[in-house]
């Protein structure tokens, strides 16, 4: 690949993630705050997350796979987003925030699948290239909280107070412009299908990969990541919350810190999935958001702030060693005709329904935990995920059978 390309799809990459951490990590500590939202309304502004994760597959499937280069559309929704998130930055009340958070995150959710079309399409070797190119956007998600805490202090407790964190929105929206221009100057993507070519329902959803699940393996683990995105939910829903009750300064910037042990766990995966299977590995990514959230019930931040900070740092297990085993597993399991479906229907179970189930739970159980001085229980709010992701844990424990899956670098 030639350096000029690499350069451009590293920007590419850094933009679309820093987009995404620019806002998302805060958004609960904002509306609890700035705009006096429930938890339950909290939950629905997460899910619209899941919202556009179900929607993506059908803007990709009928639009842009068909009519329209992949740089071009992605131009395009980026800059409707900046517009939607300049609205955001405004807005006053969850009744006007809602509307423009779930358009935004329709427009944004389809823009993850052509950031990756853009770049696979340039390479040659994609084993080998794109995760040079894929950690540049967690770079960006790092850089955003840095931001946020170090060189603008918005999570702080005085601005937050002040309603700075709608600055956030903002500075996502400038962002989202620069991507949405950039775009147009990415390599071209033309269409992966010829917009003559009839296209089914089934087609645009994956479901032709729903005859996996008569694997009893494959059943099993599809069922058990359905169940573990809800405990996930509610460590995207109320981190920075928790950790801006709790008043930990610098909170964006140490969430953050979850992202740094996510690059150290990818390169740790391929020795471990090696060693000691997929089966195994899995258990410790399931076992690790347990412990997770009893470290964040546990903590507190005086003398155990350490738990609070492991808990963040098992953030690389807990994804890698679950979310990225799993497509790895996938992958395995699909032949080549539905390989592709078959990653589709498990993003659409997880981020889709999954996730959308664990905000709408994470919202009711934040709301029960509300203390009349306007704080929350936080102990009684984590030990639910904790308990639930136990129970997932020992179902696949016991109902998954060992089996050898090989794995390729």
């Amino acid at each position: 690949m030639k350096k000029s390309i690499y350069l451009r799809l590293s920007f590419m990459m850094f933009l679309e993630f820093f987009i995404w951490g620019g806002w998302f990590v805060t958004m609960g500590t904002f509306l609890l705050t700035t705009l006096g939202a429930s938890g339950a309304e909290t939950g629905m502004a997460y899910s619209t997350q899941s919202w556009g994760a179900i929607i993506a597959p059908f803007i990709i499937g009928l639009i842009a796979d068909r009519f329209f280069n992949a740089e071009r559309i992605l131009g395009v929704l980026h800059l409707v987003g900046a517009v939607l998130m300049y609205q955001l930055s405004q807005t006053t009340d969850f009744d006007a925030f809602y509307p423009y958070v779930l358009g935004y995150m329709i427009a944004y959710m389809p823009t993850l699948a052509l950031v990756n079309s853009v770049s696979f399409n340039q390479m040659k070797d994609p084993a080998k290239d794109f995760p040079l190119i894929r950690v540049w956007g967690t770079v960006g998600w790092i850089v955003a909280g840095l931001l946020i805490s170090f060189a603008f202090a918005w999570d702080s407790e005085a601005n937050v107070a002040d309603g700075l964190l709608a600055n956030t929105f903002m500075m996502t929206a400038v962002a989202s412009a620069i991507l949405g221009v950039f775009s147009f100057t990415l390599p071209k993507t033309p269409p992966s299908q010829s917009g003559g070519e009839k296209v089914s329902i089934s087609d645009i959803l994956g479901l032709d990969a729903l005859k996996l699940l008569k694997d009893r393996n494959f059943l099993v683990f599809f069922l058990s990541s359905v169940l573990i995105c809800i405990p996930l939910a509610f460590y995207y829903q109320n981190l920075s919350p928790f950790l801006t009750e709790s008043g930990v300064e610098n909170s964006t910037a140490i969430a953050s810190i979850g992202q740094v042990s996510e690059v150290v766990f990818m390169l740790l995966l391929p020795f471990f999935f090696k060693k000691y299977g997929f089966k195994k590995t899995i258990l410790v990514g399931m076992l690790a958001w347990a412990l997770r959230y009893v470290l964040f019930a546990y903590g507190n931040t005086g003398e155990l702030f350490f738990m609070i900070i492991t808990g963040i740092l098992l953030h690389g297990v807990c994804y890698d060693f679950f979310f990225v085993a799993g497509q790895i597993y996938t992958d395995s399991k699909a032949g080549e005709k539905v390989k592709s479906a078959a990653q589709g229907l498990i993003t659409l179970a997880t981020y889709g329904v999954g996730m959308l189930v664990g905000f709408y739970i994470a919202g009711k159980i934040t709301d029960a935990n509300l203390l009349t001085d306007g704080g929350h229980a936080w102990q009684s709010i984590w030990t639910f995920p904790a308990v639930f992701a136990i129970a997932v844990f020992v179902i696949f424990a016991f109902l998954f059978k060992n089996e050898e899956i090989e794995y390729k670098e």
